[in-house]
């Protein structure tokens, strides 16, 4: 059985869950999310906690149940608490600004990137070289992050890039340091 999806989902307070079928819609003073789930697992309130069950004991229903309870309590957390990445900006000239909703990045290339979060993303900058991406959507938010990270992700002879905070990154010696 699922460790994970055997565990309880604790409701806050200030949040409702609405259960239809296979639809569950989540609203929280963040805002509203919603999610069709998987046929194979159905979602029970009980309470103020949510339980995720299995319909059988199928290879296909075993694999969804862990998801689909980990896809719920993002879904409770999201619109309770939020989620948000940071991501660090480091090499000689390398900046980032918000304009509008935009992030514009001058990271070395003949001219800025422009980055068009997507709705319910929200991008600030702080010190020209912190990033943060926060929104209720984990999933969005962790994508957004990625795409931010990918127009110039981080080399490994000087370390120059778009990082995430506290990202670890493996340098290598160069021609200078053989021997």
């Amino acid at each position: 059985m699922s460790r994970i999806g055997k565990r309880p989902i604790d409701i806050p307070s200030k949040v409702t869950v609405n259960i239809n079928g296979q639809e569950i819609v989540v609203k929280g003073p963040k805002g509203e999310l919603q999610r069709l789930l998987s046929e194979q697992v159905s979602v029970q309130q009980e309470g103020a906690q949510l339980q995720v069950l299995r319909r059988d004991e199928s290879r296909v229903s075993r694999q969804r149940h862990g998801l689909s309870r980990t896809l719920v309590a993002n879904m409770v957390e999201g619109v309770s608490t939020g989620f948000q990445k940071r991501l660090e900006i480091q090499g000689v000239g390398y900046r980032a600004q918000v304009q509008g909703r935009n992030l514009i990045l001058n990271v070395g290339y003949s001219k800025p990137v422009e980055i068009v979060p997507p709705e319910g993303i929200q991008v600030a900058v702080e010190n020209n070289t912190n990033v943060l991406v926060s929104g209720i959507d984990k999933e969005i938010v962790g994508n957004t992050a990625a795409r931010i990270r990918a127009v110039r992700p981080p080399e490994v002879y000087k370390g120059k890039g778009i990082r995430y905070a506290g990202e670890i990154v493996r340098r290598k010696v160069g021609k200078s340091g053989k021997k």
